[in-house]
């Protein structure tokens, strides 16, 4: 299982909401590059890079710092965050970002992900956040009619090979993950599926390494130093 330390950007700091919510956001570094520096030595192969700025409102306000961390970190990088059109995914893939994900767009414009799934195949992923069992979007402010599931199996349809698994309830909680959702979808899915929300501790990451799931992303816990990302490394292999 591939271990996805990550960076959430909000006016180009490193910073985490709880729960989704922009009011309770904590700024844990003015210099995200360190913090990709710092994963780079302790083993990471990969970074999850999230504009909250871009999830919110649209746009690549954060391009820059993105474009920064790969260049100076020569980590592989997934970015999400309001990417809604083909130029914005040609912006990142410029940038030299390996893999770009796409969120509510995916769920709002089904035109659009067909054509960036034709276009560019593996370099395009799909978050899909859940809250009651349905898809959440723009920014988890609003939910959607679609049960998750149903549109998990949609996704692998058109030719989407990876999903960002996100319950909803569990981010920034560190109160553990949801283990049952992630082996559910592992049985029922022929995608590789990526963990992410409330990965508490070390015994998250031996639970899901068990299940065999393709990742797991690691947040808060890294930040509180609840998690050392070279243990989790380890323990993932």
């Amino acid at each position: 299982m591939k271990i996805f330390p990550a960076i959430d950007l909000y006016e180009g700091k490193a910073v985490r909401l709880y729960k989704g919510d922009y009011a309770a956001m904590t700024v844990y570094s003015e210099n995200p590059v360190e913090i990709a520096l710092d994963f780079k030595a302790q083993g990471a192969e990969w970074i999850h890079l999230v504009d909250l700025e871009g999830a919110r409102d649209g746009d690549t306000p954060n391009l820059e710092t993105i474009r920064r961390i790969v260049q100076e970190s020569g980590l592989r990088a997934e970015v999400g965050g309001g990417i809604r059109s083909i130029e914005v995914i040609e912006k990142y893939l410029a940038a030299g970002v390996s893999r770009v994900i796409l969120g509510t767009a995916a769920v709002t414009d089904p035109a659009f992900l067909s054509e960036a799934v034709a276009r560019f195949g593996e370099h395009i992923a799909v978050g899909v956040d859940i809250k009651d069992g349905c898809v959440a979007i723009k920014g988890w402010r609003e939910t959607s009619a679609l049960e998750a599931f149903d549109f998990c199996r949609k996704l692998e349809s058109l030719g989407v090979k990876t999903v960002i698994c996100t319950d909803i309830s569990k981010d920034g909680a560190m109160q553990g993950t949801n283990h049952a959702l992630y082996d559910a979808m592992r049985k029922e899915l022929g995608m590789q599926i990526i963990a992410s929300g409330g990965v508490t501790d070390i015994t998250d990451i031996k639970r899901l390494a068990a299940m065999n799931l393709y990742g797991a992303i690691i947040g808060k816990a890294y930040y509180t130093k609840a998690i050392s990302i070279k243990e989790a490394i380890e323990v993932a292999k």
